[in-house]
């Protein structure tokens, strides 16, 4: 296995760890980004605290209109758990990084303009790094 493999490889797992993360914080609230009584579990909405509090921008009100919305929480906690478990276990890669591109450009949209640079913020980053696994998984280099 060559150098570029194993990059790409610790990749693929870093960014599945940072959604299957998102996904098991938002669901048993593990104290982390979610507190225990705000766990999805014990009722909790996986998207208000951020659709309310964390928007900005010019888009911030259609953003606000979508907090605790049960099918966008549903949407949210699936797509966290499918973008995770596509790019843990190397299947469907593809359709993955897809809903995880949109999931990232709709987090940006809802934060614009970021706070530490105009246009710039880890979303894209993201975004940028689930297309790179996306153009691998086509070409065939993420099966080892």
């Amino acid at each position: 296995m060559n150098i570029q493999k194993i990059v790409l490889l610790k990749l693929r797992f870093v960014i599945s760890f940072i959604f299957l993360w998102a996904f098991f914080d938002k669901l048993f609230g593990l104290g982390f980004a979610t507190t225990g009584d705000k766990a999805w579990l014990n009722g909790g909405s996986p998207t208000t605290g951020f659709l309310t509090a964390g928007v900005k921008g010019p888009f911030a009100d259609i953003f606000h209109s979508l907090a605790g919305v049960a099918v966008v929480d549903w949407l949210f906690m699936l797509g966290l758990l499918f973008i995770g478990f596509t790019l843990l276990f190397n299947r469907y890669v593809l359709w993955g990084a897809v809903a995880g591109i949109i999931m990232m450009i709709l987090m940006w949209l809802a934060l614009l303009f970021p706070a530490n640079n105009p246009i710039i913020d880890e979303h894209i980053v993201y975004a940028l790094v689930l297309a790179l696994l996306a153009i691998q998984s086509k070409k065939g280099e993420l099966s080892f």
